[in-house]
């Protein structure tokens, strides 16, 4: 949200004389560029005559090269003269400038300023962007009370991204007292605003029973929604659930299509159930080679389980080539994470790889 400008505010013009694709003031029809030099002409004229509304429009003018050429200076400075005539949307963005160097040197302190300044003039995007200032600190003093009235006042003025951080706020107990009830309240209304990372933790919600009653029906229905959408942790988990027939009706096919698409995501779980899937011939051919590819992947990426399965797979040379010295690190490997099986294999492997090395 940092990044994106306001557009330009046209309210106070009267809708029944403008023609919307007019230019906004001298109402001469958009040429290509989609701003004609008359416009222009006519905006820096209002805007030096103190019109903040045009002071507003001629800076978003040069800030988005429209009908001119692009200039940060230039469009940091009208967006300053609006704003420091009271308009809301220009000290957003004004706000915005300071934050990522635009037309400016980068100042936080101003950041901070400009965000409190538009905030209480009731821009939306900038409660939010001030609520994240007191919650990293950042231009100001880290105050998570703040950050939470702010989160709040964002979430219910409809700011998506804001209700996600106050379910956040409500689930942690981060500037405001715990309460997973009104935690799972807000990540349903961020999920039902298309927030995918509320999607997943209203799965969640559901499916441990977390502030809402359990209903494993429903868990699955976020799940699938925020896997479609990329979410690779809800890919994974919809794999469970389709492979144990949670919320749903078993089905090993689809349980093996989304962990594939979660290991193909990244996600170092459904790397090493696609393991076992390849390993067993669950929901696609028995396949070795890829079992092991895949167990080799989960291993690197931290999975003590997969670890140790690794260490099986150089050991009994399943889907590689046997090799004990391999097979001795990785059962270290899983041995130093806590796998208990791991630490009594260690001795017997060293022991053979000895013997291995004295034929």
């Amino acid at each position: 949200m940092e990044t994106e400008f306001c557009e330009s505010d046209t309210s106070d013009k009267d809708t029944d004389t403008i023609n919307t694709n007019n230019c906004l003031y001298c109402n001469i029809t958009f040429n290509e560029k989609l701003c004609c030099k008359e416009c222009i002409n006519s905006l820096e004229k209002l805007a030096e005559n103190g019109d903040k509304k045009a002071m507003l429009n001629l800076a978003t003018c040069y800030m988005n090269g429209k009908g001119v050429k692009m200039n940060l200076e230039k469009a940091f400075h009208w967006y300053q003269r609006a704003a420091e005539n009271g308009d809301g949307k220009a000290m957003y963005n004004l706000a915005i400038c300071y934050k990522n160097g635009q037309g400016t040197e980068k100042n936080l302190e101003n950041t901070f300023y400009w965000y409190q300044k538009a905030s209480e003039n009731e821009d939306k995007e900038a409660m939010f962007n001030l609520a994240n200032c007191y919650c990293f600190g950042e231009g100001t003093d880290k105050k998570l009370e703040k950050a939470f009235y702010w989160y709040q006042k964002a979430a219910e003025n409809g700011v998506k991204e804001a209700m996600i951080s106050l379910a956040h706020s409500y689930y942690s107990g981060k500037g405001t007292e715990k309460d997973l009830e009104k935690a799972f309240h807000w990540y349903q209304k961020a999920a039902e605003n298309d927030v995918k990372e509320a999607m997943f933790n209203l799965a969640i919600s559901y499916r441990y029973g977390v502030g809402i009653e359990k209903n494993l029906e429903k868990s699955f229905h976020w799940y699938q929604k925020a896997a479609e959408i990329g979410v690779k942790e809800a890919m994974s988990n919809l794999g469970t659930c389709y492979s144990y027939g949670v919320g749903t009706e078993k089905n090993l096919e689809k349980a093996f299509h989304w962990y594939q698409k979660a290991a193909e995501s990244g996600d170092k779980e459904a790397m090493f159930n696609l393991t076992n899937c390849y390993y067993f011939g669950e929901g696609t051919e028995k396949n070795l080679e890829k079992s092991f590819h895949w167990c080799q992947k989960a291993a690197e990426n931290g999975v003590k389980e997969a670890m140790f399965s690794l260490a099986h797979n150089y050991y009994n040379g399943e889907g590689t080539e046997k090799n004990l010295e391999i097979a001795f690190h990785w059962f270290q490997k899983a041995a130093e994470n806590g796998v208990k099986e791991a630490m009594f294999n260690l001795p017997y492997v060293m022991k053979m790889e000895k013997e291995q090395k004295k034929i």
